[in-house]
């Protein structure tokens, strides 16, 4: 039985960055004795001390007792030289983003630490198995990546390189259990879990942006209001950073050989490039500093609802908008066959966004996926230049009676948040089938890393097993470049969904 790193061994950090210094942190008020070394003279020493002002911090704040900082300021010793890192038990490194530099560290770290020490880098971007290919023992080299700031969020993916042993992989995420953290295992992929799946949140954002079908400000409030995740794309790039976010964007798509589902955005390159680089440069997709407005998005003006309406068919993740057009006073009336929509006074046709597009129908506005659609504030709306004015009013008034404010888009296929949740739902069973994690571990790294409201998994469970594969495979007839292509897990999840409904 594997187990973790003993509290007694010292566990050292290379590179004492804001990360570096966050990693320490969490080792030393978990009990190791801590080494700090950087190959800037002066650096170790910098970093030990705004470790300690952090815990006295701490202490000021009564989340840590006196005595505990006390014991763990005497157990954090800065080292002159990598030779003083001999004793160490466990090395993680937190260096520059470049291959030849970890590679070189890691070498002249086999000479000087035991055989039984594991080796882990922090990298957020480069290859484990490469950054191992170096070493004379791969077998107990493995990633642990913290997510910042390391001392306050939970979530650690413990990365297996090509090389990696069972025994060191088990022995990191034991390690990073015991220091309060919550792991997840993954294999060696580009991005890891996080940065793999998440890149749909961002891309078709700012696809939809691209197609002119909204502004940065209105699908931002439509993916929190309605979509139900805590920052939209756009506020949370500016946060990031526009240069940072794209690079981590443009690594994981080289590293896929250019696959079309991870391409990045022509308007975030020319964000970059304009130096635009959100809240640190002062601009970014929104305005920042002092005096600086954010702009609002847009919301329809009142419309009245109508007084009667025809639920045709079943309405599926939307079927709580009969009881809750009921609740309203609407009357309705529901035909059980046919649909899935919502059929209107002028006969025009509210229809659950599925990846087509209004401009293929008479009189048809579409209305985006909501995460809940009692609790959602906000619903997206979208229509074709052909929809007549008055279907759209009605489907406005309507959603405006249920207590939603209004967003009206272009007419765009999926939509803002439908084709979101199911391009995340698509890498997610991709990755599940091709063995870089369990569903499980998949759902708690996007939950804790990048604080989705549902994991991807989850949320294919609850939309259906075919939902994400028949908007996707609607939307790939519209836009057949290969980004929406259904990845092969969820063709077999819907042919089974098929073959069930059959039987």
């Amino acid at each position: 039985m594997t187990i973790a790193i003993e509290q007694s061994r010292t566990v050292a950090v290379v590179g004492t960055g804001t990360m570096g210094q966050g990693i320490a942190q969490v080792a030393l008020v978990a009990g190791h004795p801590v080494r700090l070394y950087d190959a800037l003279p002066g650096r170790a020493e910098e970093a030990a001390a705004a470790i300690v002002a952090r815990l006295d911090r701490l202490v000021e704040k009564g989340r840590l007792d006196a005595a505990d900082r006390d014991a763990a300021r005497d157990r954090l010793l800065p080292a002159a030289a990598l030779g003083e890192l001999a004793d160490a038990a466990l090395v993680i490194e937190a260096v520059l983003e470049q291959l030849p530099v970890k590679q070189e560290l890691f070498t002249a770290l086999e000479g000087i630490v035991g055989d039984d020490c594991l080796l882990a880098t922090n990298t957020s971007s480069l290859s484990v198995t490469a950054v191992a290919g170096a070493l004379r023992v791969p077998a107990r080299f493995v990633g642990l990546h913290f997510f910042n700031p390391a001392p306050l969020l939970p979530l650690v993916e413990v990365v297996s390189g090509f090389a990696t042993a069972e025994e060191a992989a088990s022995a990191a995420y034991e390690t990073a259990k015991a220091w309060g953290k919550t792991p997840v295992r993954c294999t060696d992929t580009p991005g890891f879990i996080v940065n793999r799946i998440a890149r749909p949140f961002y891309a078709e954002a700012f696809a939809v942006y691209e197609e002119r079908a909204a502004d940065p400000a209105t699908i931002d409030a439509v993916l929190r209001e309605c979509g139900g995740f805590r920052m939209g794309p756009f506020e949370l790039t500016d946060l990031i950073g526009q240069d940072v976010n794209e690079a981590v964007t443009r690594s994981v798509w080289d590293s896929f050989f250019q696959d079309a589902k991870f391409r990045p955005s022509l308007a975030q390159r020319r964000l970059v490039e304009s130096g635009r680089l959100g809240r640190k440069s002062g601009h970014g997709w929104f305005p920042h500093g002092e005096g600086a407005v954010a702009p609002l998005p847009h919301t329809a003006s009142p419309q009245p609802a109508p007084a009667a309406v025809t639920v045709v068919g079943d309405l599926g993740p939307a079927s709580d908008l009969t009881a809750m057009m009921e609740e309203a006073g609407l009357a309705v009336k529901s035909v059980e066959t046919g649909g899935p929509y919502i059929e209107l006074p002028s006969e025009g046709q509210l229809v659950p966004a599925d990846g087509r597009t209004s401009v293929e129908y008479t009189d048809v506005v579409y209305f985006d996926l909501a995460l809940d659609y009692r609790g959602a504030t906000r619903i997206a709306l979208s229509a074709s230049e052909d929809t007549s004015e008055q279907a759209l009013n009605e489907a406005v008034g309507l959603f405006q009676k249920l207590g939603k404010d209004v967003s009206v888009i272009g007419d765009v296929p999926g939509m803002i948040v439908a084709r979101t949740v199911a391009m995340l739902i698509d890498l997610a069973a991709d990755a599940v089938a091709k063995g870089v994690a369990s569903a499980e571990d998949i759902d708690t790294a996007m939950r804790l890393g990048v604080n989705y409201p549902l994991g991807p998994v989850e949320w294919n469970r609850e939309l259906g097993k075919d939902w994400a594969y028949d908007l996707l495979h609607l939307m790939d007839e519209r836009c057949p470049t290969g980004r929406y292509a259904p990845s092969l897990a969820l063709f077999r999840q819907g042919y089974g969904a098929e073959e069930e409904a059959a039987s």
